[in-house]
């Protein structure tokens, strides 16, 4: 609702298959679930919405799967990207601190905090918690796609996020040849949606009127 006044521009969001109140998947979950989602999944949804134009959001696997999509699609309803903390290679900080998140899903109370949120808690944390964990996953690598995307990025990052770095910002302003802003936000860590709502609505709105409106006047002179 908040991005929606603050834009102007309606918002679908929707739970992936294995969170929220979506149903659950079978486990474990295939290493490249994120390119099935973005490859598979995303362009069905997109079209059963009747997407005609617009912006991708995502958060973190979100955001990755956002830049597949984006990537591997050349489809021209999309106006531009906002990925917050997303992630295009595994980072040993990511795997230490996913390491770290299972033995607090295991001993302490956050299962039941989760389980506010997902129907399936145990479906949703040990799908992601457990392909992340894999040997084979640390060769995970989606840079490629970043290289045919053809829209604007905005990448938004939390200073403190435990789960990556900058070094996923640089990434993005290395493999792109399309424009990529960035911003890092102060006194945030993974979810800067949460952390600090008001400096990551303010950085969304100005990109998101700003793709917008840009894309508007582009159409209007092919036209």
């Amino acid at each position: 609702e908040k991005i929606q006044a603050a834009t102007g521009a309606g918002v679908f969001l929707y739970s992936r298959a294995g969170y929220g109140q979506s149903s659950p998947v079978g486990l474990p979950r295939p290493l490249d679930y994120m390119q099935r989602e973005a490859l598979d999944v995303l362009p069905k949804i997109l079209d059963a919405i009747g997407f005609r134009r617009g912006l991708l959001l995502g958060h973190s696997d979100g955001g990755s799967i956002a830049t597949i999509y984006a990537g591997a699609h050349q489809d021209h309803r999309l106006s531009g990207l906002v990925l917050m903390a997303p992630h295009f290679i595994v980072e040993d900080i990511s795997v230490a601190s996913i390491a770290a998140i299972k033995t607090s899903f295991e001993t302490t109370d956050l299962k039941a905090k989760l389980a506010r949120w997902h129907k399936d808690v145990d479906n949703a944390f040990y799908g992601w918690n457990g392909a992340w964990l894999d040997p084979e996953f640390r060769d995970w690598d989606i840079c490629e796609y970043l290289a045919y995307i053809r829209v604007p990025i905005m990448v938004l990052q939390g200073e403190n996020d435990q789960y990556g770095t900058l070094r996923q910002v640089e990434i993005a302003r290395e493999e792109c040849y399309c424009p990529v802003d960035f911003k890092v936000i102060s006194d945030a860590g993974h979810s800067p949606h949460r952390e600090a709502p008001g400096a990551t609505l303010d950085a969304i709105e100005q990109f998101a009127r700003a793709a917008l409106r840009d894309d508007q006047g582009l159409r209007g002179r092919a036209a």
